[in-house]
Formats: C-alpha cells, sequence, structure tokens
C-alpha cells in the first residue's frame, strides 16, 4: 500500500495551521523543563559504562527504586539541569526494547560541536553501531537497544529551525 505523501503534507500542514500559534502570542508553558526520562537497564554497570565512560554523562546518584525492592534507580547528568534516569527490575524478565505506540522513538541530547565529533569518534573506536545524518546529528543504541541521538544543534533549534 503506497502511503499519499501530498495528502500527508496537506493534512501536516492543516494540523499547524490550526495549533501553532506564533511565538510571541503562545502562553507560557505550565512545566519548568524535563526533571528526568526514565528508561529501563537490563545490566546497572553496563549502563554506567555506557554513559557515563563511553558518553561523558557524569553519574549523579544512585538508589533503591521505591516503587519495587531491590531494585536500582540511577541518574545521569545531561547538563542544564536535565537527568536521564534508568531502572533495572532484576527478577521481571523484562522482554527487548520495542517501538510501539505511546513508546519512545529516541532520546535527542544536545551536546557542544567540539564534543559532538569528540563522542562519534569514541563511537566509532567502540565498534557502537550508528549514523550520522547532516554533521549535526548522530543515532545509535545502547547496550538495552534504547535509540539515542547526540544532535550539536543548540537547545531550541532543529538543523537550523528555531523550534523553541
Amino acid at each position: 500500500m503506497a502511503l499519499d505523501l501530498a495528502g500527508l503534507a496537506e493534512r501536516r500542514e492543516e494540523i499547524r495551521a490550526r495549533h501553532l500559534r506564533p511565538a510571541g502570542e503562545r502562553p507560557s508553558s505550565s512545566a519548568r523543563g524535563v526533571h528526568h526520562t526514565a528508561l529501563v537497564s537490563s545490566d546497572v554497570e553496563r549502563t554506567i559504562r555506557f554513559y557515563q565512560d563511553m558518553l561523558e554523562f557524569p553519574l549523579t546518584e544512585l538508589i533503591e527504586n521505591r516503587d519495587y525492592a531491590g531494585s536500582s534507580h540511577f541518574f545521569f547528568d545531561l547538563g542544564n539541569g536535565n537527568l536521564l534516569a534508568f531502572f533495572d527490575f532484576p527478577g521481571l524478565d523484562l522482554g527487548p526494547y520495542a517501538e510501539v505506540l505511546g513508546g519512545l522513538h529516541h532520546v535527542a541530547i544536545s551536546v557542544e560541536a567540539e564534543k559532538w565529533q569528540h563522542l562519534v569518534g569514541k563511537l566509532e573506536d567502540a565498534g557502537v553501531e550508528h549514523v550520522v545524518h547532516s554533521e549535526v546529528s548522530v543515532y545509535f543504541k545502547d547496550p538495552d537497544g534504547a535509540r539515542l541521538e547526540l544532535i550539536s544543534d543548540p537547545l531550541g533549534e532543529m538543523y537550523g529551525l528555531e523550534v523553541l
């Protein structure tokens, strides 16, 4: 079944016209920012080695998960007051990562351009499969299959377009 790309584009423009307000007309957000995004880890130490050692996001805390005895809840500093968190759920025998409706597609993390080049080099040196797009984005998976993007565009921009 072929997609009606022209129809999809038309629908997107209709939605944009109906809902997108010019910057000066938008109300302030009720939110202060993302406190943390929580993912699931199958191996706490492997996850720490990947995020802290490979990606250079410092581990800031490792505590017991209040919702599941024996489970860990741990956090990495993503800069700008943002955290990436993980849970492990020992004994639950969770299945592998899956992209589903309402699920996570990927986490995009902004890094300085020089740091972006450095981190892409570390991914290459470690043999981590990755795809570079537009010389500002690199997509790859963490050890549990969660999709990640490192993007050198500043916060609030996407490929040179202001999105905030």
